[in-house]
């Protein structure tokens, strides 16, 4: 979904985008860097706030391999 940059920096982010992270008219969003190094664009949520299990996945990364965890385990 390409957009350009305006010359005030400004994009318009495509309404499918807007509609999958809940945002609308003054909501607030964030960027962050993602360990990849790309940016990620999330709807910002004040601390406290709750969360959704979805709004975790593939956050933590690739992990140990249950083989990994098992030799852990048994203090290999």
């Amino acid at each position: 979904m390409p957009t350009k940059v305006t010359d005030d920096g400004q994009v318009t982010i495509p309404k499918t985008v807007l509609d999958h992270l809940g945002i609308g008219p003054g909501s607030e969003v964030d960027f962050r860097r993602a360990a990849d190094g790309s940016i990620v664009l999330e709807k910002f949520k004040q601390p406290g706030e709750p969360i959704e299990l979805r709004d975790l996945v593939g956050i933590a990364g690739p992990g140990l391999s249950t083989e990994e965890i098992m030799a852990m385990t048994r203090g290999e």
